[in-house]
């Protein structure tokens, strides 16, 4: 029997899928104004800051700044209905802006003989008047709003793009020369060598420190067999001074050398690293640093002038400092003096100044054999400014137990670090420097709150 084949239902119907959502018009590729000589003719979009506003009854003229350079708008006014007039009425200085126009030559305009035509006008963040600060701010005015003093200044990128380029040009100098770079704790269990300048806070149910350096910890890896050691990294230092040369708070550059011989290495390794960083900067920088700074970056002759600590008094005496010859160590005074002493004679921005006496010097650095009153230590100059302290360490456990002892150190805090002598440590030499003083007197600034994005010191823990 043959069944009636039945219908097979229909599907519901399907709903008609909803119109796409128009997309926003893409956002034009962004040209940098240093640039923009190479785009005459065509249209473009810059994006920065409004610099100035000059808004003329024909016509408005506005600068916008980015961090490459600045160029100006020409707008001639078209009347109640021209939009872009109505949107550059309404700027403000160090508006966030959006620009696209034409590019046009125009040999008047100082700012790279072109100007903009403006398309379209788009504030990306209006910025609030007055501003807070201004070319008669004071260095400590400034620094509150440090990111407003910086932006609004072509020196500022510039001197955050001149520490970037110091930075990567020791880092490579130091993995080319066998380094590998560290990370040490910037926490401690103890305060080091002698447990003053630190800074002490609370740790769960103890206390600890901020370290004051790496130095323990590079010698430590020393000990653990890694033949070379390289760090940058924060240093904290307890110390209530006022001086436009000290921080709190600073970044340090640190080397430490295993198997040599003498402090002699470690000074010629020190002296070529700058060479070479001084040769990065020169490079990408110079001209930028001449019109910005009115600086020019030396390249130093190598080897670098040597004095030792008694030459230097002898000289430094004979031409007036300390009188009385109760000194020990080089004030600042004596720093600049000896500086333009080394620059009469040889014409030399550097000096090395040798064999400082043990009673200034942590009982870590090794002495003189012949001298042990004088340690195998070093201080380096530039420009009149010490940037690095550097030495052969005592890498003899017995000796640095009785040169601890010489020193009224006890010893139970400093006991792992003391562990690290006991087994076998290799005669080692090192240094550490500054980054902010190397940038402070490669720019010619006057102190190192100019030369630190945020500074820190006793009266300053903002922005």
């Amino acid at each position: 029997m043959i069944h009636p084949t039945h219908p097979t239902p229909l599907a519901p119907p399907t709903p008609p899928l909803p119109a796409a959502a128009a997309s926003p018009p893409p956002v034009p590729r962004r040209v940098l104004v240093r640039d923009l000589a190479q785009h005459v003719g065509r249209t473009v979009t810059v994006a920065g800051w409004v610099n100035t506003l000059r808004l003329q009854r024909a016509m408005q003229f506005v600068l916008v700044r980015d961090h490459t350079g600045t160029a100006q708008l020409t707008h001639r006014r078209g009347g109640p209905a021209d939009p872009i007039e109505a949107e550059l009425d309404a700027l403000t200085v160090e508006s966030a802006v959006r620009i696209t126009g034409t590019v046009v030559a125009n040999p008047v305009v100082r700012l790279h003989g072109v100007e903009i035509v403006p398309e379209r006008v788009e504030v990306l963040a209006r910025a609030e008047g007055p501003l807070p600060v201004d070319e008669r701010s004071g260095i400590e005015h400034r620094l509150d709003w440090r990111f407003l003093d910086l932006r609004r200044r072509p020196a500022g990128a510039l001197l955050l793009a001149v520490q970037s380029t110091v930075e990567a040009a020791m880092r490579s100098f130091a993995h080319a020369e066998g380094c590998t770079e560290l990370h040490t704790p910037k926490l401690m269990g103890s305060a080091s060598e002698s447990g003053a300048e630190v800074f002490r806070l609370d740790y769960f149910d103890r206390s600890a420190y901020l370290a004051q350096s790496p130095q323990f910890y590079k010698q430590m890896a020393i000990a653990a067999g890694v033949d070379r050691v390289f760090e940058v990294g924060p240093v904290f230092r307890a110390e209530p001074s006022f001086t436009s040369r000290h921080a709190t708070e600073f970044t340090g550059v640190d080397v430490e050398l295993a198997w040599t011989t003498g402090v002699e290495e470690v000074m010629d390794f020190e002296e070529r690293m700058l060479a070479h960083t001084l040769a990065a900067v020169a490079e990408r920088h110079g001209e930028e640093i001449r019109e910005q700074f009115g600086v020019t970056v030396t390249v130093p002759q190598l080897p670098f002038p040597r004095l030792t600590m008694a030459q230097a008094q002898k000289i430094l005496r004979a031409r007036g400092w300390d009188p009385g010859g109760e000194k020990v160590d080089l004030d600042p005074e004596g720093e600049r003096a000896l500086a333009a002493y080394v620059r009469e004679q040889s014409g030399h921005e550097f000096v090395l100044v040798t064999d400082y006496p043990a009673s200034i010097r942590p009982f870590y650095h090794q002495r003189r054999g012949e001298q042990p009153e004088v340690t195998a230590s070093f201080d380096l100059l530039w420009k009149g400014l010490e940037i690095t302290t550097g030495a052969q360490r005592e890498h003899r456990h017995d000796v640095l137990l009785r040169q601890a002892a010489e020193k009224g150190m006890a010893t139970g805090p400093i006991e792992d670090y003391l562990n690290c002598f006991r087994y076998g440590c290799p005669p080692h030499g090192g240094f550490g420097l500054g980054l902010g003083r190397v940038v402070m007197v490669l720019l010619g600034l006057p102190s190192l709150r100019e030369a630190t994005f945020l500074f820190r010191g006793p009266n300053r823990l903002t922005p």
